[in-house]
């Protein structure tokens, strides 16, 4: 028997993969959905898919949402995940207004919000938690004195962390009183820009933990149920990388005392919508696990469970939040599933994001794909560098570690540097393959350096260069010309080296290549593999010729090694700078980072201050001081 679609409307509160993903499931029931998008959103993909939009300044604005929810006649709203998902305010504002919240009730929201309060709830009902203190209601200007004073009363290492929000999103770990000020002023920043709330507690840090999930799902008649436990401990500062279900830790008598827990904590609450009961396990000693915290949403990372379970948690959320009951059959999880988040940054470089405008995007066949980008999407530093999920389902869990391996070296993404291939190196690695990696094992993973362009690389780069701009014989690439026949050269740097391409009659078979013709820049893919390449111009190969020979002097042409903004230019264009003057600074990640002239002579700037740069962006050049000394010192920060 076909089952009546729950709503007619929902506005989805959220952006990106979050977004998409739920306006799928509202498709499948026949439910219109309504997306609200900032100006940097406009025209994104979860916009284009979504049968009505609405600009709002911030998702971070719930006002904007339940007005936007109202002037398309929605009749619920879906928070997803982050941003407002766990605000009591925005699932006050809905119901006040007569609109359905797709989610636990405001009382609910602001209990497990509340880490403290959550905490001390759930240790009333018996189950251990993780040692830690909160603020307590002190003054506005004397919060961080409040909570460096109990710092001794948790004990280090310890975790700082936000009240508000999850994800991980603010956390720092202190091992040592003298850097704990710091931590608390880094937490409370990222806390007010990611929550709307700085309020912050420290915890515990319990060394080598396990991360596990139970998978909750509630219904107004009271009834809870476990859908399964999750293992999230691939985590890089504290962000999770990777995730799998069913969790393949612990086993026996402790993974049924998490699941009853887990329920325990929901029932106390009247816990209705798809929530998840976050508990770190000893890794040494199993019997020694902790509630962490509830995470009153949908989770990042629910597609494994869905896959093991053959639940649309989506389609779940909805059904409960107009009073359907749960089905209340036990639930069984079959097979295995494993998530890679695909990022948008770079490894080798500590992880800076990568910004720009995706040339092209393929996605994997055969395994499911939860997407917020598409060829063309850009991406920029206004919000999470997260592309999309690749999830992979088998039998077992070494074909789904397989399956997933596959798929991401199918996976094709031109235009900005991923982690794919750093995401292939882990999955190879025997602590993953064997399910002995704690939340600490990314800590030590070091990132893969990138391979050098091998001779097939250069060949399509410079093949993709040449492509003619018209048919026929005068824009053929093999190089005829009257008088001649001798194929053109491209000049093709790959970081600091250059390699001299003669341009192929073909491009050789198995890559993809994308071209960004105001930068000269060529994106070439192979086997999950990304280069990316840059034409020298006529101008750069007669400076560089001329600096090889003056001895392979230092580059004069300063450019950005990350995406980011130019906060500051200290020295004015036409000034004289010597090597180790700072000539620019671009801020990145709340970081400032300077560049500094590697060469002698008269600054020559490319950007203003203000502008929005990305990474290999020219930012100046030093041309040669005539009335000068020449020094081909260089200095390198």
């Amino acid at each position: 028997m076909t089952r009546t679609a729950p709503f007619s409307r929902v506005l989805v509160a959220n952006r990106g993969e979050v977004a998409v993903r739920v306006t799928r499931t509202l498709r499948r029931l026949g439910i219109a959905s309504v997306a609200v998008h900032t100006p940097a959103d406009d025209g994104a993909r979860h916009v284009r898919e979504a049968d009505l939009a609405v600009a709002v300044g911030s998702y971070l604005d719930a006002e904007a949402i339940v007005a936007a929810a109202l002037r398309t006649g929605a009749e619920a709203v879906h928070p997803g995940y982050g941003f407002l998902a766990e605000s009591p305010v925005l699932a006050r504002a809905c119901l006040d207004a007569g609109l359905a919240w797709v989610g636990p009730g405001p009382a609910v929201l602001e209990l497990m919000g509340d880490k403290i309060a959550a905490k001390a709830h759930v240790a009333a009902l018996g189950v251990p938690v993780v040692p830690g203190v909160g603020e307590d209601g002190a003054a506005a200007g004397e919060r961080d004195a409040v909570l460096a004073a109990r710092a001794d009363e948790v004990g280090y290492p310890l975790v700082v962390k936000p009240s508000a929000g999850g994800g991980g999103k603010g956390m720092q770990v202190v091992r040592e009183p003298a850097a704990l000020a710091e931590a608390i002023i880094a937490a409370r920043r990222v806390a007010a820009a990611a929550f709307g709330d700085d309020t912050l507690l420290l915890e515990r840090y319990v060394p080598a933990p396990r991360h596990v999930e139970a998978q909750v799902l509630g219904d107004t008649d009271g009834t809870v149920e476990l859908v399964g436990l999750r293992e999230c401990s691939l985590q890089r500062r504290h962000q999770k990388v990777v995730e799998e279900a069913p969790a393949p830790f612990p086993h026996g008598r402790v993974r049924e005392m998490l699941g009853v827990a887990a329920v325990r904590i929901a029932r106390s609450v009247d816990y209705v919508g798809a929530g998840t009961v976050e508990l770190l396990v000893s890794g040494e000693d199993p019997e020694a696990w902790y509630f962490l915290e509830m995470n009153t949403r949908l989770q990042v990372e629910h597609p494994v469970t869905e896959e093991v379970t053959g639940l649309d948690l989506v389609e779940a959320q909805l059904r409960v939040a107009t009073g359907e009951p749960l089905p209340g059959t036990a639930v069984a999880e079959r097979g295995h599933a494993v998530e890679a988040r695909v990022y948008a940054e770079r490894p080798e470089r500590g992880f800076l994001p990568s910004t720009g405008v995706l040339l092209e995007v393929v996605e994997p066949t055969g395994v499911r794909v939860d997407s917020g980008v598409a060829t063309c999407s850009r991406v920029t530093t206004d919000y999470d560098p997260m592309l999309l999920k690749v999830v992979a389902s088998a039998p077992t869990r070494e074909q789904a570690l397989d399956r997933l391996d596959a798929a991401l070296a199918q996976t094709v993404v031109l235009g900005v540097h991923t982690n794919i291939d750093y995401l292939r190196r882990l999955l190879a690695t025997p602590a993953v393959r064997q399910a002995r990696a704690d939340t600490a094992f990314l800590d030590g993973f070091e990132p893969p350096a990138p391979a050098a362009p091998d001779t097939d690389v250069l060949a399509a780069a410079a093949a993709a260069l040449a492509e003619p701009a018209e048919d026929g014989l005068w824009g053929s690439r093999s190089g005829w010309r009257v008088g001649e026949h001798r194929r053109p050269r491209v000049h093709l740097r790959a970081g600091e080296d250059v390699h001299e391409v003669e341009v192929p009659l073909a491009p050789p078979a198995g890559l993809r290549t994308a071209v960004e013709h105001d930068r000269g820049a060529v994106w070439v893919w192979r086997d999950g593999q990304v280069w990316e390449l840059r034409a020298l111009s006529r101008a750069e190969r007669v400076e560089r010729s001329r600096r090889q020979r003056q001895g392979a002097a230092p580059d004069p042409q300063l450019r950005t090694p990350m995406p980011g903004t130019v906060v500051a230019l200290p020295v004015p264009p036409g000034e004289r700078v010597a090597p180790g003057d700072v000539v620019a600074v671009v801020e990145a990640m709340k970081m400032e980072n300077p560049v500094t002239a590697p060469v002698p002579g008269i600054l020559d700037l490319a950007v203003r201050q203000g502008d929005v740069v990305t990474a290999d962006q020219l930012l100046a050049t030093i041309h040669a001081d005539p009335h000068g000394p020449q020094d081909t010192g260089a200095v390198s920060h």
